[in-house]
């Protein structure tokens, strides 16, 4: 399989991607992209721009009967991918995250997004991990940042689990019930892009209101008066 031209079929496509490896690899062999692409986007700081969330929704469209995958086994795959490639985002960032970091080869982790990052953790703590998961780029650096000294891996453990079940569970269930439905199916690129838009809602948000703060300019401190 053309590894590059794949990544930007399932870009372009997620739903004629998916259909090809299922005709191409067969029931089984089907789920070993699917497992690498959730893997590598949560799992390497190099990748956050792999298509997590429209790739879950279509693996949900054919998990439907009849459709050449089977529901138990998506979950469960995907469900495996996501834990396993934040618990390797973490060691990763453990050894290496600050020759990473002052490398400056990971250009989308920017001061900006690691701030970003840092309030969350500040303000949310392990529930980062949840919210995140949520959330296209931040859920491929959050598991990073946990591990360069936010916290602790057992701590780490739980809230990854319970962020990568949820994050699955909600876009593989919504494809699954309502793939089917014939507005779906005829507009499906469309509601593909909507899922993205609406996942990187969030992240322009903050960016903006950054931006804007950054832009603000600071009160005049008041001169100190003094008696004569």
């Amino acid at each position: 399989m053309d590894i590059i031209g794949a990544l930007v079929g399932l870009l372009k496509d997620p739903r004629g991607a998916i259909a090809g490896w299922i005709v191409t690899l067969g029931a089984v062999w089907v789920y070993t992209p699917l497992f690498l692409i959730v893997f590598i986007e949560t799992g390497l700081v190099f990748f956050p721009f792999l298509p997590g969330d429209s790739l879950l929704f279509a693996a949900g469209v054919f998990s439907a009967p009849g459709g050449g995958l089977n529901l138990a086994a998506t979950l469960l795959v995907f469900y495996a991918a996501a834990i396993l490639g934040n618990t390797s985002n973490y060691w990763i960032a453990r050894f290496f995250g600050s020759r990473i970091i002052d490398s400056g080869k990971v250009k989308s982790l920017t001061p900006e997004r690691m701030a970003k990052l840092d309030g969350f953790f500040e303000k949310y703590g392990g529930l980062t991990i949840v919210i995140t998961r949520f959330m296209p780029f931040f859920r491929t650096f959050a598991p990073f940042i946990a591990g360069t000294g936010h916290m602790n891996f057992a701590k780490f453990t739980f809230f990854n689990a319970v962020g990568g079940i949820s994050w699955v569970s909600l876009f593989v269930l919504v494809g699954f019930f309502f793939g089917g439905v014939p507005f779906v199916q005829e507009h499906f690129e469309v509601i593909v892009l909507g899922i993205v838009g609406i996942s990187v809602l969030p992240a322009i948000i903050g960016a903006v209101k950054g931006a804007l703060a950054s832009r603000r300019p600071e009160p005049d401190s008041a001169p100190d008066l003094q008696e004569d």
